[in-house]
Order: C-alpha cells, then structure tokens, then sequence
C-alpha cells in the first residue's frame, strides 16, 4: 500500500488503471471515470498528502429476482451495477475515522474507543462505521482510524443500497489497511449487522453480499451461514435491452415500519405452521389450514407468503434462463415477478401516503405505452424506485416520458455484473476472485 497521492496521479495518468476502470464501469465510461477518479485524488490531497494510500470501491446492487425472498431463507438473483461508492484512503494513526466529500467538505469523524449503537445515529453514515468498527471487533479483528474522501454515483433513495455500498466501503476499507485476504462474505455480514442493529434497517444479507463479491448472482440462503452462490456472466445489452432504474420521486427513509411488517407477517404464518421460516413451505401447506391462518395470520399475510413461495422458485428459473442465455423466458419471469410483487406482496405503494404511487405510475405507463417494455418494482419497495428492461430502440422516448413524468435524471441507465469491493494502488488494482462460494 505503499503509494503516495502522486504516486495514484501519476498511475492514473499513465492509463496503469484503464484495465480496471473499464472492468468497472465499461469501455464507453473510460474517460469519465480518469477524470472522476483524478477529481477525487485532487480533492483528497490536501488531507492525505505525504500518507500512504488507496483508492476503494464499493457497487451499488440491483435485484434482478427474488423480492423480500432473501430474508426467509429464500433465492435470490442480483447484480453489482456500475454506480458505486470511490474513496481515496489513509491511515489516520489513532483511532478515528474521518470522512468529507465535494458535496459534505467539513469532515465527519468518529472515535474507534466506543462501538455501541447509539439511537441518535440511526440512519447516518456514523452508524455504519461504527457497526462494522463493532462487528470486526466481534470477531476479533483489528481496527484502525483512517482519513477518506469520498465521491459517490450510488445515491441514498435510488433503491440501489447505497447504506450497503457504504458498508461494504468501509469494512473493506478496514480490512485492507489490515493486509486482510477479503472475504466477500465476512465483508458482507459485518455490513448486514452493521445495517441490522446500528443503522435501523432490518435488511437481509443480498445487498451486502452483491456488493462484496460483485457480478451477477444467484443466491440461495437456504443455509444462511453457507449460502449458494452462483456467478453468471451476463450482459443485458448483448440482447438488445437496456437496464434502466426509474427514480419516481419517493424515498425509503420513512419506510422502515412497512418494510419490517413483511417480515413480521410472513412470520405470523411460519409461526402457526410450526416453520421458522417461509423456505419449503407449499401452497398445499397454506391450503391444510387455511381458515386458521386467515383468522390468526390475516389474508395480507397469507398473500405475502404465497409471493415468497412463488418468487423463490421463480428466482431461481430467472437464474437458468440467463445461464442459458434465454432472456425471452428470463423476461417473461420479470412480468410475473413484478405482478406478484404488486398483488400479493404488496410493496409497490405505501399504504401511509396513498397521494404518491409512482411505482405504480411507472408500471402502468410501460404496460400501456411500451408493451415490449418490463417494469416492476425495485428492492425494498413502497416507494422509491422501479426498474425497467427496455428495447434499445425505444430507449429515447422511453427516456423522454419517464423524464415528464418524474423529472429530469429520473431513468438512471446501469451497467451490470461488474466486479465488487476492490482497491487501486500504484501496483494496480485487487479484484474479488470469483464471486463464487466465500
């Protein structure tokens, strides 16, 4: 790690890091990224100048099948995008951490001597760092303080897991300063508690894992301290599609009370089947007693476990068609998702704020006025963001319409299956392996 902030300039400017770049964000981006990547080392080197240091990355993700499976043991399917969280890093040499950007110059900064959740915190960046700073010392790793600053394309209420990215950032960031081997899971798990029990958000482990490990994964937690993993290599634009994420206005920060009664219903129903969770159980299960479960559980209950049992096997049929390489059947799966995401699950409006359904809103337009179009729902739901696959000759006025609708920017085109958390020194960069199995 022996690199100076000239040392990183002069690498850059030399094209040492073109390969990696265009791993990350594609070929057609290459000159945007050297001028965001040498922005972001201009803006570091007053704080970092003279210190040994890095450059890190962290990816957004975007769930591709598998919505609210993940937390019941279920299958998922998921991508690491090309909007991410960039940090030029340096060893701070006590026990602080402090973070500024272009868009927050004066610095945040915590102390490493207290890791315990503090309510105040909740839904901040403090919280994440200090839960990862808690989960490492948990497993008896060391942490250290270090200075960053941070340029950031994946951004809080796109539905892309920003929190995640910034997690993933910042255990990555520990682990590197430690000359660890970077376990894609470990680095996702204290992302996950960090998340779970300091930030607020009561999210599953995909997020955290997809931005880890990178590229396109289908994910199976049926044992969830060993999942599944499969990496596919796929690229939606080899098809003629475009991935695009609609931003329809809304946010999740108000969120986390509907977003947790998914759970917290589905249980109601595993608890009176005598399941701990929803994985393995059949519609001929719910049928046997179906007159107690609505009683007991109530019919929104009952409708959200059947889309888990449905989504779960749909994810993994999503997972084969594009192994496949048959994204007619891959799209066709997308619709009956995103229906089922609609009608039983119920996450594409928020019953709190029946004023703003733009999720809804995005649906319904793409099904009247582009049928060849699929757009369903996207992550956590309730508001916030959808995702659309769109013909690229129809990319334009898609583009236009949303842009009517939702604002300027509102599309967000992203590239998918880049790699996951890695760092850039003057010896090059450090990739995950595979992606696959840790």
């Amino acid at each position: 790690m022996n690199s100076t902030v000239a040392d990183l300039k002069s690498a850059l400017a030399a094209g040492q890091a073109d390969q990696g770049l265009t791993r990350l964000y594609g070929k057609a981006a290459l000159a945007e990224q050297r001028a965001r990547y040498r922005q972001l080392l201009a803006d570091a080197e007053p704080r970092l100048e003279g210190s040994s240091c890095f450059v890190a990355s962290a990816p957004g993700r975007t769930e591709l099948g598998g919505n609210h499976t993940d937390h019941n043991n279920g299958r998922v399917l998921a991508s690491a995008v090309d909007l991410d969280c960039i940090a030029a890093v340096a060893p701070s040499g006590n026990d602080r951490v402090s973070l500024s950007s272009r868009e927050y110059p004066e610095p945040l900064s915590i102390r490493l001597d207290n890791l315990s959740p503090d309510p105040a915190e909740r839904n901040s960046p403090e919280a994440l760092i200090r839960g990862v700073g808690a989960a490492r010392q948990q497993r008896g790793r060391a942490i250290r303080g270090f200075t960053a600053v941070i340029d950031s394309t994946c951004k809080p209420g796109t539905g892309l897991s920003s929190s995640a990215a910034f997690g993933v950032l910042v255990g990555g960031i520990f682990g590197v300063l430690e000359d660890e081997a970077l376990e894609p899971l470990q680095l996702a798990r204290y992302g996950q508690f960090a998340e779970n029990e300091f930030f607020g958000k009561p999210c599953g482990l995909m997020d955290q894992l997809s931005s880890a490990a990178g590229y396109t994964l289908g994910i199976d937690f049926a044992d969830p301290d060993n999942p599944a993993i499969t990496r596919i290599d796929t690229d939606f634009e080899d098809w003629e599609y475009r991935l695009l994420i609609i931003d329809t206005g809304g946010s999740h920060s108000d969120l986390t009370e509907e977003y947790a009664a998914v759970t917290e219903e589905i249980g109601r129903v595993t608890r009176l089947l005598q399941r701990d969770k929803a994985r393995g159980l059949s519609v001929a299960d719910l049928l046997g007693q179906i007159a107690a479960l609505r009683a007991e559980a109530g019919d929104r209950a009952l409708l959200r476990v059947l889309h888990f049992i449905t989504d779960d096997l749909r994810a993994d049929r999503q997972s084969e068609a594009l192994l496949q390489r048959d994204y007619a059947r891959f799209l066709e799966l997308v619709r009956q998702s995103g229906d089922s995401s609609c009608t039983q699950l119920q996450n594409c409006s928020s019953s709190k704020n029946t004023k703003e359904q733009g999720i809804l809103l995005a649906i319904s337009l793409t099904r009247q006025l582009f049928p060849r179009a699929v757009c369903r729902v996207h992550g956590g739901g309730f508001s916030g963001t959808a995702q659309a696959y769109v013909p690229k000759d129809q990319f334009d006025d898609y583009q236009s319409l949303m842009g009517q609708v939702f604002g300027e920017g509102s599309v967000i085109p992203v590239k998918t299956g880049r790699p996951g958390f890695c760092h850039f020194t003057a010896n090059g960069w450090l990739f995950p392996a595979t992606g696959e199995g840790s």
